[in-house]
C-alpha cells in the first residue's frame, strides 16, 4: 500500500479512537507529521461539511 493510503487509514482510526500498536509504531517511524496534519484537516473539514449538510436537510 502507498504511504498516503496508510496515512488516511491512520487518521481515520484516530478519528474513531482505534489504532493497533503495530500501526502506531509504523506511523511514528515511517510517517511524516505534515502529512498527518494535512489529511487530518481535510478529514475535519469533510466531517463538518457532512454535519452541516445533515442539519440543513433536517431543518428544511
Amino acid at each position: 500500500m502507498s504511504r498516503i493510503t496508510n496515512t488516511i487509514k491512520s487518521v481515520a482510526a484516530a478519528f474513531i479512537g482505534v489504532q493497533s500498536d503495530k500501526n502506531r509504531e509504523r506511523d511514528f517511524t515511517e510517517g511524516k507529521f505534515s502529512h498527518f496534519v494535512i489529511i487530518g484537516l481535510i478529514g475535519v473539514i469533510l466531517f463538518i461539511g457532512v454535519l452541516v449538510a445533515i442539519v440543513s436537510l433536517v431543518v428544511q
